[in-house]
């Protein structure tokens, strides 16, 4: 029981669903991208990645110059759940679906690091399906 407290703490913030919802999407985006997207500093940004990598929720690594951050890989079936869980129903929402569309566009203009140095551009047929939903 202990060790869900701070998955669903951190999960309490609307702010850091959206964040989780861009990764989810994304796979894994730098700070600046999500400062983009969601029009908050990089201060901002940075502090819920951090509440949200202390609950376990959220892996970071080092590229180049850039810290990339994705989803973390469940600890066991439990966390998973919640994570997929989550997954399904911020595909629903319409704040998270207004934000992937906003990062779907970054991405078609070649955002900061993610898609233009580190990842090759999702597909065409990708950022349609979004926009379908």
């Amino acid at each position: 029981m202990k060790s869900f407290a701070p998955v669903f703490k951190a999960l309490s913030d609307d702010s850091r669903l959206r964040i989780i919802n861009l990764l989810f999407y994304s796979g894994e985006l730098c700070v600046c991208d999500i400062e983009e997207v969601m029009g908050f500093t990089q201060t901002k940004v940075s502090r819920h990645l951090a509440y949200l990598r202390k609950a376990g929720l959220v892996d970071d690594r080092k590229k180049g110059l850039w810290m990339l951050y994705s989803i973390a890989k469940p600890r066991n079936d439990g966390h998973r759940k919640v994570l997929d869980f989550l997954a399904d129903i911020l595909r629903s929402d319409a704040v998270a679906r207004k934000d992937a569309e906003r990062l779907a566009s970054r991405i078609r203009k070649g955002c900061c690091t993610t898609y233009s140095v580190v990842k090759p551009m999702l597909a065409e047929s990708e950022i349609a399906s979004l926009r379908s939903q």
